[in-house]
């Protein structure tokens, strides 16, 4: 088989050894591939251009990562928000913690260490390792070998469905290391065009899956670590979680029919739409953010008049914090209590915050026109209400 071949093992199961990439025969390129991967190429460009004209790239950036941090971790099963994950960060929640939000936070985490590591080291199997560690650190999931390769032969299925049931059966753990040895001399081979090297690793990786738990969030972040370290993108903006969790049911489709059939250019063609999509859409978002920065600058200065430099101060801090209280305020502004708390009451009545908690005391603002920037409904595919969930046990 083109893609690799099914081998039964000892126990009576069978499990899919992967062909090393890339694929023989190669990939063919018809009209409709070539003019897919194109458009996203040009797609990229946009996005990765309009970003340089943002006076402070930095606290879009992190929104971004923190919003595909909620995406992809509810795609694997989490219930945390985004509002979850902003009020957490700014400790509103005491000890009364959601459950989830740590798991949302940790992906930000690994994300911002994936990044900051392309500087000292290739986009590896180290990385890789490493990465899981921080992704797996005090949460769901710690004791299943953070930061380590799997040592067990783990597949995916149903809930309880177990070997002899299972959807799909990764490689043994001795082939599985074959296979990640193939897998990063891949990743160093620059021959390709970036956009059908992302799409090729990360369905090898998912295919591979060689980490106990993790496999889908640290595959996901494969794509983007990819694309920064070949300087694609300068600054980490483009996540499919978006789409894959909108196309789920296609996305484990295409991946099966890779497997099956080695149905490579039929996976590459979803992958690329999925850039187009994700790409034009952080692209418009981008720009009503630079739109509304502006509108609301004017509007503080207008109503505001010469005491709106602090004013100021705060409306670029909600880009990075858009959940607040006037504690968080005082600190960041590096003002009093009383001049924070006016500063808040201010871009109230300015209709810029809103109060969320409808409580006297512990009060949390939101800059709502912002936020919902962000807050698009995901499309549920046919899987969201029996999704499969990868089992990992001992064969």
């Amino acid at each position: 088989m083109r893609a690799g071949r099914y081998i039964r093992q000892a126990n009576n199961y069978r499990a899919f050894i992967p062909e090393p990439l890339p694929p023989s025969p190669p990939i063919e390129y018809d009209n409709e591939l070539t003019l897919l991967l194109s458009k996203a190429d040009r797609c990229l460009g946009r996005l990765d251009g309009v970003t340089s004209v943002l006076p402070n790239p930095d606290p879009f950036v992190a929104m971004y990562v923190k919003h595909e941090a909620v995406l992809s971790s509810q795609i694997e099963g989490t219930q945390s928000t985004l509002e979850d994950v902003l009020q957490f960060e700014i400790d509103a929640y005491g000890h009364d913690i959601p459950k989830d939000v740590h798991e949302v936070v940790n992906y930000v985490r690994a994300m911002n260490f994936g990044i900051g590591r392309l500087s000292e080291l290739p986009l590896s199997l180290r990385l890789i390792r490493e990465i899981h560690g921080e992704l797996l650190k005090g949460v769901r999931g710690e004791g299943k070998n953070p930061g380590e390769f799997r040592k067990s032969q783990n597949w995916i299925g149903p809930a309880n469905s177990g070997l002899s049931g299972a959807a799909f059966v990764p490689p043994p753990v001795h082939e599985m290391t074959a296979a990640l040895g193939d897998l990063e001399k891949f990743l160093h081979d620059d021959s390709y065009p970036v956009l059908i090297q992302c799409a090729l690793a990360h369905a090898q990786f998912e295919t591979i899956h060689p980490l106990l738990d993790g496999n889908g969030r640290v595959g996901r972040l494969l794509i983007t670590l990819l694309l920064c370290e070949r300087e694609i993108l300068h600054r980490p903006l483009l996540y499919l979680s978006y789409y894959l969790k909108a196309h789920r049911s296609e996305y484990y489709d295409r991946l099966m029919a890779v497997r099956n059939d080695g149905n490579w250019e039929g996976w590459i063609k979803f992958f690329l739409r999925g850039i187009v999509e994700v790409s034009q859409s952080a692209t418009d978002t981008t720009r009503k953010i630079l739109d509304m920065r502006e509108t609301h600058r004017i509007r503080i200065i207008e109503k505001a008049g010469g005491r709106s430099a602090n004013a100021l101060k705060l409306l670029d801090q909600l880009f990075g914090q858009p959940v607040t209280s006037i504690k968080s305020v005082e600190t960041n502004i590096q003002t009093t209590f009383h001049t924070a708390n006016k500063l808040v009451n201010q871009l109230v009545q300015f209709g810029l915050l809103q109060e969320m908690t409808g409580q006297k005391r512990n009060r949390l603002f939101i800059y709502q026109p912002y936020m919902n920037l962000f807050n698009r409904p995901v499309i549920s595919s046919d899987n969201e209400t029996n999704p499969v969930v990868q089992i990992t046990g001992n064969a």
